[in-house]
């Protein structure tokens, strides 16, 4: 049976399908020697894909895997490092055969990191309409006063562009270090680290904590597992809800 290309590329583990969907059009892919574009199929039972010269192994192709990891400071959020640094990819165990993380944390952040093959699956959680929260625990320096929390939750300005309200709390504080928790309902790049810059914070530790329903827990560092069944509904559940309330704000937008 055929497949949309970057379908089968996202479920080969390789890459996401927005990311698939740019090798596509870029030209990398081919099928059986011949040169593809966006919307080719392709039949993975008899057809030949391969990536920049390199035949892909689609026998990889699994049922849907959903993996959440708890990610240590010090491991680079890419599926290949071609400066050697360690990589989350090392913590995945081979049995969960071919998976990508959906979105990042930089080198120095921890925590709570998702794993799968479904491309759909993680396009809907990285797409910024979205609005997934995600909240961090963010360790700064040196302190933090009333106009700095009130600048966080309200936006602040990253090259032009002002973020989206967010949620801050003070968790705990002494001399010359606070604990905050924030959380915020978009993902731009760093943009926890930025934020707090932006109003003259400097960020000792960064760790996320949970992503929409999802948390972290108990789980340790370096460790990862499968999400449950119930875990699993209810982030469908929350990217369905906003789903639904894009489509009621388009609608009343139109009128």
């Amino acid at each position: 049976m055929e497949d949309r290309l970057q379908k089968i590329l996202s479920a080969s583990g390789f890459c996401s399908r927005r990311e698939a969907e740019e090798i596509i059009a870029a030209g990398r892919v081919r099928v059986n020697g011949r040169p593809c574009k966006l919307g080719d199929k392709a039949d993975i039972s008899k057809d030949i894909i391969s990536l920049d010269g390199v035949i892909i192994d689609t026998s990889v192709i699994k049922d849907k895997v959903y993996i959440m990891l708890n990610k240590p400071r010090g491991y680079v959020t890419t599926t290949s490092d071609e400066l050697e640094r360690k990589c989350v990819m090392d913590l995945i165990p081979e049995e969960y055969g071919r998976v990508f993380p959906i979105g990042r944390l930089d080198r120095n952040s921890e925590g709570l990191l998702l794993f799968t093959n479904d491309g759909d699956f993680a396009n809907k959680i990285m797409h910024p309409s979205g609005h997934i929260s995600k909240t961090y625990r963010v360790t700064v320096r040196p302190s933090v006063n009333e106009e700095q929390l009130t600048q966080l939750a309200k936006g602040v300005d990253l090259d032009g562009v002002k973020t989206l309200p967010a949620t801050v709390s003070v968790l705990s504080e002494e001399d010359g270090r606070v604990v905050l928790q924030l959380t915020i309902r978009e993902g731009k790049n760093r943009q926890i680290r930025r934020m707090c810059e932006a109003v003259g914070l400097e960020v000792a530790r960064l760790k996320r904590i949970s992503i929409g329903p999802l948390k972290l827990g108990m789980l340790k560092p370096g460790a990862c597992r499968e999400l449950t069944p119930q875990e699993l509904s209810a982030i469908r559940g929350s990217l369905r809800k906003e789903e639904e309330k894009n489509a009621s704000d388009n609608k009343k937008r139109r009128r």
